[in-house]
């Protein structure tokens, strides 16, 4: 893929960039080992001065950042700037809480004189430069729920962000840099994928995260693993919306549709399947699919837009596959189904929901990323967990239901990362994300993905000393 900035609403490649050669690379890894020797060294009181004037920046930059990432890949205008400022937030909240979640841990202190120490400490120190391998379809979230956790642990970081939205890549490095951090501390990479393996071997790269695809994911997996190096994936994710006859059907097909259209339908946690109960499985779907047939497709720019485009011409025609496939074994289509006639230029793709889900449909195991909800009527919670489990991924999951008997034997069963009851899934800095089976491995956010890059070091001191 080239480096360009291509509209995804008319199909126009706007800018192009060249790629880094050989030596530019190099001297970025120059100037992230040198910037980490200064950084790591920094008190918590100077990260959070410079943490917090980079929020500052963020929310002074919102309308026009988010037109950024809108015109790149596609995303409601309002959607963009909501997303710029969670990212405000974010950076304000590893401002605040940074210190305490790193605070060094005192161990039981009849554990420390039974090890014969006269005191031991549980110390947690920055690991180096990280390189982060990072997705379009959220493309200031992704990179700052890395990078704020990352910089306040004393980290140093590299972006190798999506091809397809390089300003907004150029926009973070250069916010990190107006805010004062010390130069080469956050650098953005504008690379081909095909670099990424010898920039990953570097003893420079401390640790890599990725959040994308599986098999981009098992790429980096596979090198780090041969490096030895940490690693923290987010793959993908086709996650259960289970409605149970206790449900508010009402809230549950209104937040339904915005769980599975948020960001076009590109949404790693977007619910993809929804697993409805038969008592209540007719009334939910009518109210379902009435709202997701209701939804403004257009100019991704105009406020009145509920769902602009895919982000790429591939991306719609992977779409379209996984319809058409399932169409043409039985499935139906209760809405949508095809390229809206009005908007012929761009690569859109009309909200569509399809019922009569069968096992050998493509769709079942594989993530439909975009506007599409696929529909199972189950006779009990057995078979509604059953189905719920039957993918390779096991990111997040969404349940309605007001039984406490039900919500524990959910949160029990369902195999995902999160649980979500009564609501949709969503990230917040304070909560552990991350996910099960194929969805990856790790944490990012809270106190728990903010020491995924640090050196837990245990320190013992001698009865001598």
């Amino acid at each position: 893929m080239a480096i360009a900035t291509v509209n995804p609403a008319t199909g126009e490649t706007l800018k192009t960039f060249d790629a880094l050669n050989a030596g530019e690379i190099e001297d970025h890894l120059v100037r992230a080992e040198q910037a980490f020797q200064e950084h790591r060294t920094t008190s918590f009181a100077r990260r959070r001065e410079l943490l917090l004037a980079a929020a500052d920046l963020l929310d002074a930059d919102q309308d026009g950042i988010a037109r950024t990432m809108t015109t790149e890949m596609g995303k409601p205008l309002a959607q963009a700037r909501a997303e710029a400022a969670k990212c405000a937030k974010t950076m304000r909240w590893y401002a605040t809480h940074a210190e305490a979640l790193l605070a060094d841990e005192h161990p039981d202190p009849a554990d420390v004189s039974d090890s014969g120490a006269r005191r031991a400490v549980v110390r947690y120190r920055p690991l180096g430069t990280v390189l982060a391998v990072m997705p379009w379809n959220f493309p200031l979230w992704q990179v700052v729920r890395f990078a704020a956790p990352a910089l306040m642990a004393g980290n140093t970081g590299l972006l190798k962000h999506a091809s397809n939205v390089p300003q907004t890549a150029l926009y973070i490095e250069e916010l990190f840099r107006r805010a004062g951090y010390p130069e080469g501390c956050f650098q953005t990479l504008l690379i081909g994928s095909g670099a990424v393996e010898e920039i990953l071997r570097d003893p420079r790269i401390a640790a890599a995260t990725l959040t994308g695809s599986e098999p981009a994911g098992r790429a980096v997996a596979a090198v780090s693993g041969d490096e030895v190096k940490k690693t923290v994936l987010e793959l993908g994710g086709s996650d259960p919306f289970l409605v149970l006859p206790s449900a508010d059907l009402d809230k549950a097909a209104r937040v339904g549709v915005t769980a599975r259209v948020q960001n076009n339908g590109q949404s790693c946690i977007a619910a993809k399947r929804f697993i409805v109960h038969e008592d209540v499985y007719d009334a939910f779907v009518e109210r379902f699919t009435s709202r997701m047939a209701a939804l403004t497709v257009g100019d991704p720019m105009d406020e009145n837009t509920d769902v602009g485009p895919l982000s790429s011409e591939q991306g719609r025609s992977d779409l379209e596959e996984l319809v058409d496939d399932a169409v043409h074994k039985g499935a139906t289509a209760l809405c949508g189904g095809q390229r809206p006639p009005q908007h012929r230029a761009g690569w859109f793709y009309e909200p569509t929901v399809l019922s009569g889900i069968t096992s050998e449909m493509r769709i079942h195991q594989e993530e439909a990323f975009g506007p599409v909800a696929t529909l199972y009527r189950v006779a009990d919670l057995d078979e509604a967990v059953r189905i719920a489990n039957d993918t390779p991924f096991g990111l997040s999951s969404n349940a309605w239901t007001r039984d406490p008997d039900e919500q524990d034997r959910l949160a029990r069963d369902l195999q995902a990362g999160g649980v979500f009851f009564n609501g949709m899934t969503a990230s917040h800095p304070g909560l552990p994300f991350g996910g099960a089976k194929r969805s990856g491995y790790g944490r990012e956010l809270s106190g728990h993905g903010m020491r995924e890059f640090c050196n837990m070091t245990t320190l013992w001191y001698g009865p001598e000393d």
